[in-house]
């Protein structure tokens, strides 16, 4: 099975494809494994990405697609692949299609996970990362970390930058701006499915199952 997880900043999304790899042995495709590996690599297309990324600018579509390309031809998305952070814009969806056709491979289904945006904003904002280890733990559902002390290591916990309700709230604004097209897109294709990601980790990996095995 190929399957595509979508979902805003702290919906889960993570959680449920490490689950799903686990569970089905599915080779994870991230765009961004990817191009730290043809870098670290040098093959020609990482060192055509270094090039950009030295200059702080975007890596063209082209350069991503032909890279996502090379990763899709690897022996171990035989069995199947989860895409991840790929594609983000209908341009890249549109190429994708291309590169599945040529390869003789398709997507079985697309899942967002839905979570209520109070709910999200909730989520992002209780996160605190150690100082010491980097073990991220969340106050509200971890209620042993809420006295600002790593359960696991002692160090002391912060909360991030961007995990202010202000900084939160604008990242999960832009996530909807440039999603919404993308998930018409796969709508119209047929092969969009939503969960309820709102219910606990495992009841959602449930109705996650009921899909690829659907």
């Amino acid at each position: 099975m190929n399957v595509m997880l979508l979902g805003a900043p702290g919906a889960g999304k993570g959680t449920q494809a490490a689950k799903l790899i686990e569970r089905y042995g599915l080779a994870h495709i991230s765009t961004g494994d990817i191009l730290r590996k043809a870098v670290a690599d040098r093959t020609p297309l990482g060192l055509e990405a270094k090039s950009y990324m030295d200059k702080g600018e975007l890596v063209p579509d082209d350069v991503v697609i032909g890279l996502v390309r090379e990763r899709l031809q690897q022996p171990d998305t035989a069995a199947g692949f989860i895409l991840d952070g790929f594609p983000r814009t209908v341009v890249q969806a549109e190429a994708l299609d291309g590169v599945l056709a040529e390869l003789g491979k398709k997507l079985d289904a697309v899942i967002t996970v839905d979570v209520d945006q109070d709910a999200l904003i909730t989520r992002l904002t209780a996160r605190r990362t150690c100082t010491a280890c980097g073990a991220i733990f969340n106050v509200v559902s971890q209620p042993e970390s809420a006295d600002g002390v790593c359960p696991s290591c002692g160090g002391g916990l912060m909360q991030r930058a961007d995990d202010t309700i202000a900084t939160v709230t604008n990242r999960l604004d832009v996530y909807e701006r440039s999603t919404m097209p993308l998930i018409g897109y796969y709508r119209d294709a047929g092969l969009l499915r939503s969960v309820d990601g709102n219910l606990p980790v495992d009841d959602v990996f449930a109705q996650v199952q009921k899909i690829v095995e659907g």
